[in-house]
């Protein structure tokens, strides 16, 4: 039996201002998925991740909580987005940030609030109705 967390539905992964990380710990020790709901297996489909990766970036810009959960957020969102490219066989410069970002360590705030702000320049096209998304498959 699973116990489900409550997460908001417009949001990857809450980012709690404070307190509530005994939750999130818990959820993952239990092995559920950050959004309440099990782990799936390989990376989730490409507009997905697009559309992760942006909720993240904004959540980055917003300063929506603390930093450690921000960077949490913003290294998941790279990593599928990076691994949901390789699986669409997408390579655009969506792509190419997410595979150059997510290997820097530490990610300091002025290199998140940079990565965020061109995921969102660079996804633009990835949202807007009919606008070319600039992919070489």
């Amino acid at each position: 039996m699973a116990i489900l967390l409550p997460t908001p539905p417009d949001a990857p992964w809450p980012c709690p201002r404070r307190g509530g990380l005994s939750l999130v710990l818990a959820g993952l020790v239990l092995g559920l998925g950050v959004q309440g709901r099990p782990a799936q297996a390989g990376p989730p489909p490409y507009p997905d991740a697009v559309r992760g990766g942006r909720l993240a970036a904004r959540a980055v810009l917003d300063q929506a909580g603390a930093e450690t959960c921000l960077r949490g957020k913003l290294t998941r969102a790279l990593l599928e987005l990076s691994a949901s490219c390789e699986a669409a066989g997408e390579r655009n410069g969506l792509c190419s940030l997410a595979d150059r970002a997510v290997v820097v360590t530490p990610m300091d705030l002025p290199f998140m609030a940079a990565t965020a702000q061109q995921l969102l320049d660079l996804s633009a096209a990835e949202t807007e109705p009919g606008a070319p998304a600039g992919s070489t498959r």
